[in-house]
């Protein structure tokens, strides 16, 4: 071990470097997040243990310590428990590493990872209608460069079903303009997925190029949308332009728009409206790029409208073929018997 350096520090470096990096070629997302998991568990060790980062060494973590540390990340900084079970992914896939890199602590290693996530609540649904999205790609105007940006930049996002941070790492090498034209997106666990375009997106999309000049070889690998700078716009940048024109949106017709809003809704929203369209929820969960079809049902699962009338065909059916058949109201016997049961 090096001088002055701590094992703490040398195994999470390594975890990083040899065992994400270069094993198990986690992608930069999932990286970014592991590292901000360990940040906070450097300062819940610090704040509230009292140990500095410079002390920080492999026997100040125990399975105690990890359920402290997570109980501190719901109730003191009002994570969610998705959140916190995102936090100690992180942690279990350490200890993987620690099994094989330190097996002289097995038995720590392993209670650590026997932690069990918590039951996270089912989340609800959130979604604009058809108008509602309508309404909100109405309010951007058309009259200047970085409004015209925004404009492609919202409608993709709806089209598309991308997550903003998806949304955020295209260039114009992911797109595909002639038919059939499609976008190609970068998703969770380096995962490549594509989304067909329509022909309304595709006009957007071939105008916006034009005007910004990113139609060239020479610019195929630059931001798709870029600030003033040039830089590619951040998910946070994305976020203000939404809720911009949200609320204006919702000025005119709030029973549209709901106070709180995100890019995950246009993504709700476009899965929603497929659905409701009748496309087959294996297509919707390749389109959103789920692993799994029970993560896609959930739209199944909280579209009132096509709940409500699959039941009522299906009554309709039942009512039709049977009952109007076979009424009870022109057998006398039967009516006779059902009144004397008062």
């Amino acid at each position: 071990m090096k001088t002055g350096v701590t094992d703490f520090a040398e195994y999470l470096e390594s975890f990083f470097t040899d065992y994400l990096g270069a094993e198990q070629g986690a992608s930069k997302h999932t990286v970014r997040s592991y590292r901000d998991t360990f940040i906070l568990l450097i300062d819940y060790m610090n704040d509230l243990r009292g140990i500095c980062v410079d002390k920080l060494s492999m026997k100040n973590l125990s399975r105690d310590v990890v359920l402290s540390f997570l109980n501190w990340l719901q109730n003191n900084r009002n994570n969610s428990v998705s959140t916190r079970n995102q936090r100690y992914a992180a942690i279990r896939s350490f200890c993987e590493f620690l099994e094989r890199k330190d097996p002289t602590r097995l038995a720590t290693w392993q209670s650590m990872r026997s932690i069990k996530s918590k039951k996270a609540p089912v989340p609800v649904v959130n979604y604009l209608t058809v108008d509602g999205i309508k309404c909100l790609l109405e309010q951007v105007p058309t009259k200047e460069r970085h409004s015209r940006r925004n404009l492609t930049l919202l409608s993709l996002l709806y089209e598309s079903g991308a997550r903003v941070q998806e949304l955020a790492d295209l260039t114009p090498s992911c797109l595909r303009l002639d038919k059939p034209a499609l976008v190609r997106l970068h998703g969770k666990g380096n995962k490549i997925r594509v989304v067909p375009l329509r022909e309304q997106q595709v006009d957007i999309l071939t105008t916006y190029l034009e005007e910004n000049r990113l139609n060239t070889p020479s610019q195929i690998d630059r931001p798709l949308f870029f600030n003033s700078s040039g830089a590619k716009l951040t998910c946070s940048g994305i976020t203000y332009i939404l809720k911009t024109y949200a609320a204006m949106a919702r000025a005119a017709y709030p029973e549209l728009i709901p106070k709180q809003i995100s890019p995950h809704i246009l993504r709700h929203s476009k899965a929603m409206h497929l659905l409701q369209a009748g496309v087959n929820l294996v297509y919707i969960r390749d389109i959103l790029g789920h692993v799994s079809i029970q993560t896609t049902e959930i739209y199944a699962r909280a579209d009132s409208k096509l709940k409500r009338e699959s039941l009522e065909k299906a009554s309709r059916d039942v009512f039709d073929k049977e009952i109007r058949i076979l009424s009870w109201e022109k057998d006398k016997k039967l009516r006779s018997f059902l009144k004397g049961l008062a």
